[in-house]
């Protein structure tokens, strides 16, 4: 292992640390149940692993995808229950085996990015699929702020993708998704929702990491076109005898 790899591994450590020491500490304060502590501490958990490129973090996924459903269900927010039960859940198995394949001697997951015009693609797909399934949603008369709830379900959906096929635009998507999804949380929060402060939180510590999964695997990307040449990080890197 070089000091470099070195290097990297204790940043990766200590990212995961302040998470974890973070998210108990406001589970703590916060929580009024184990449950809702254990949505919370297994979501900041997932998220961390997932951007310093481990595998794991969809295994922890599954938990906190069914748990998150049963306190979304509570606060009216229907979409993100259809969300996590019936696309979530099946692609965190899915994800877990295709990074199977793509996991380095490191135990990290190999990365890469879109170019433009892929770029240009995915946003167009996010608009589009926005307002119709807003239109959809706002059929449901119990649903709250229908075109906010499919905003985060359209954002999730795109990004969940982009993280099977590995590559780093998923974070720009989780940055934006992040963001909508605390001012949703927070509208529920003012009108009296379950565990709604608790949920502000873990989503701005969410949007956190978003932010360092961000640069984590831009510099994920560079270091695996320096460390093998034969790798394009826009394509599916070529096999080597």
């Amino acid at each position: 292992m070089t000091p470099k790899t070195l290097q990297g591994t204790k940043l990766d450590g200590a990212w995961l640390a302040f998470l974890v020491i973070t998210g108990t500490v406001l589970s703590a304060f916060l929580a009024v149940s184990a449950f809702d502590a254990s949505v919370s501490l297994s979501g900041i958990l997932c998220v961390g692993l997932i951007a310093i490129g481990r595998r794991e973090g969809y295994l922890i996924g599954l938990y906190n995808s069914l748990s998150y459903s049963i306190l979304a269900y509570g606060n009216g927010f229907f979409g993100e229950v259809y969300l996590n039960l019936l696309f979530f859940v099946p692609t965190g198995v899915i994800g877990y085996v295709m990074w199977s394949r793509h996991t380095r001697q490191d135990k990290t997951v190999e990365m890469r990015q879109l170019g433009w015009p892929q770029r240009l693609t995915v946003a167009a797909i996010c608009v589009a699929c926005t307002v119709g399934l807003g239109l959809l949603l706002r059929l449901n008369a119990r649903q709250n702020t229908p075109f906010i709830d499919a905003t985060t379900n359209v954002l999730s959906v795109v990004a969940t993708f982009l993280m099977m096929w590995r590559y780093k635009e998923q974070w720009l998507l989780y940055i934006l998704l992040n963001i909508v999804t605390i001012g949703m949380w927070f509208l529920r929060f003012r009108a009296g929702g379950a565990a709604g402060d608790l949920m502000i939180l873990m989503w701005s510590l969410f949007l956190l990491n978003s932010l360092f999964g961000y640069w984590r695997w831009h510099v994920g990307t560079k270091g695996l076109r320096v460390a093998n040449p034969c790798v394009n990080v826009e394509e599916e890197p070529c096999d080597v005898a």
